[in-house]
């Protein structure tokens, strides 16, 4: 195991690698830097003044290595419209987001995994069908469609929960609800077709033959090897989870990660949305490498070679 994890932390330090060099070349796809940045009434002297003080008057090979190694050192540059560090001004509105998505997360699994055994459990019932009905349902909806239809219901007309912000858990309620709801579906399915195909299999009769209650059979022989592959698409959605924060943070005004660099993409402040990424790019780098882990855990027959 110990020989497993560290060698995924060195193919995930290629990862940062590839990621580190895709952000700072993408800068350039879009255009100068500083035509982007500068008022179009400003003079030659005046552009080649601001290249100068960003660094961008030396060959494209040198910024680049350059922003390598002080990315290394953790320096990915300076706010344009703050004027400090971008990545330490990214990372503290990482609580904001990873609260939001713990709680998003923790609605989907409340949500998902019961009704998902019930549906495989009660197959061809009518909870078997409405789920479907459901999980298709919340496929099919977008995100920002239900946040809006949520604010619309539970805090204009009704007034019981806060439409925007961050500061009581009732704040916590219509964004998470929004984001598990986008969860839910994938995974409610999935535990229901996982389910049905342990539920066939020879050492769940055998449990069923030997005495044990219903109860036992089904949590702890069938649900426990049906969340093998399950956890796949735990690890998946919390990791878009994490990217969808960037349209739930912008339509309930939550002072995440998601938000703060929506506002950078339109103040055009590229050292920021390069944290961004890169943080971003990390927590999925985690995020994968524990779902890896956790397989072990789950299934003690899976070896890593």
């Amino acid at each position: 195991m110990k020989a497993y994890i560290l060698r995924r932390l060195w193919q995930s330090a290629f990862v940062l690698f590839a990621v580190l060099t895709f952000v700072f070349f993408i800068v350039y796809l879009i255009g100068d830097p500083v035509l982007l940045l500068i008022p179009p009434e400003a003079t030659y002297e005046d552009q080649e003044i601001m290249r100068r003080a960003m660094g961008l008057d030396q060959p494209l090979m040198v910024q680049y290595g350059i922003f390598l190694r002080q990315a290394v050192q953790g320096d990915l540059g300076t706010s344009f419209r703050h004027g400090v560090p971008a990545l330490p001004l990214t990372l503290a509105r990482i609580p904001a987001t990873l609260q939001l998505t713990g709680v998003a997360m923790l609605f989907a699994l409340l949500m998902g995994v019961p009704v998902g055994i019930y549906a495989a459990v009660k197959r061809n019932s009518v909870l078997d069908h409405i789920s479907r009905i459901f999980a298709l349902f919340g496929i099919s909806m977008p995100v920002y469609w239900s946040g809006l239809m949520l604010i619309m219901l539970f805090s204009v007309r009704w007034g019981l929960l806060p439409p925007s912000g961050r500061g009581t858990w009732q704040h916590l309620i219509l964004p998470g609800f929004t984001m598990g709801l986008f969860a839910t579906a994938p995974i409610m399915r999935l535990i229901r077709s996982s389910m049905l195909d342990v539920l066939n299999q020879d050492y769940v009769r055998t449990a069923t033959a030997k005495g044990l209650s219903h109860r036992v059979v089904i949590l702890k022989h069938a649900l426990r090897n049906a969340a093998v592959p399950a956890l796949t698409v735990f690890g998946m959605q919390l990791g878009l989870l994490l990217g969808g924060a960037v349209l739930t943070e912008t339509i309930f005004s939550w002072p995440g990660m998601g938000r703060f660099v929506v506002q950078a993409v339109h103040n055009r402040d590229f050292p920021v949305i390069r944290s961004a990424v890169v943080v971003f790019a990390t927590l999925i780098i985690i995020i994968n490498l524990v779902t890896d882990v956790c397989y072990g855990l789950l299934n003690p027959r899976i070896r890593f070679q």
